[in-house]
């Protein structure tokens, strides 16, 4: 079974293939807890796809169930190297995941350590271990990279 950091390192691959892309560069990696498997890998497809809900967590969420035939993922671990949106917590806590490990925080946009702070609502009926940081300098140098190519 995979270690956190290298799962990590591969969601950070998804975010520099959205960036690659002209997309924010974040990756996110869903992994079946129990048996290490990679269930589902990408990165931000927003600008591609035409769509602002196709956020790396959303896509990989999206993909595992479907492959999977389920709604919700309870043995599952989510990757993703930027502090997921209010939005995508909201995912998170809907498909029952059991861990999030995330990279970046995000002070402007995150909704688990930051902003809305949603798995600490009253109306949050699943929260899931949560673990920030993880490859943090290598997340934040990214977006940061990518934000000022855009200037």
């Amino acid at each position: 079974m995979g270690t956190r950091p290298s799962f990590m390192r591969m969601a950070l691959g998804e975010a520099e293939k959205a960036f690659q892309r002209g997309e924010v560069p974040v990756g996110a990696v869903l992994v079946n807890g129990t048996t290490g498997e990679v269930a589902a890998a990408s990165g931000n497809r927003v600008e591609e796809l035409g769509d602002p809900t196709a956020h790396a967590e959303m896509l990989v969420i999206r993909d595992a169930c479907a492959k999977a035939g389920v709604a919700r993922l309870p043995g599952f671990d989510l990757y993703v190297t930027l502090e997921p949106c209010a939005m995508c917590t909201a995912a998170v806590s809907f498909a029952r995941i059991r861990r999030l490990y995330f990279g970046a925080y995000d002070p402007k946009g995150g909704a688990v350590d930051n902003g809305a702070r949603f798995f600490d609502l009253s109306t949050c009926h699943h929260t899931p271990e949560v673990f920030g940081g993880i490859e943090e300098t290598a997340a934040r140098d990214l977006l940061q990279a990518f934000f000022q190519e855009k200037r």
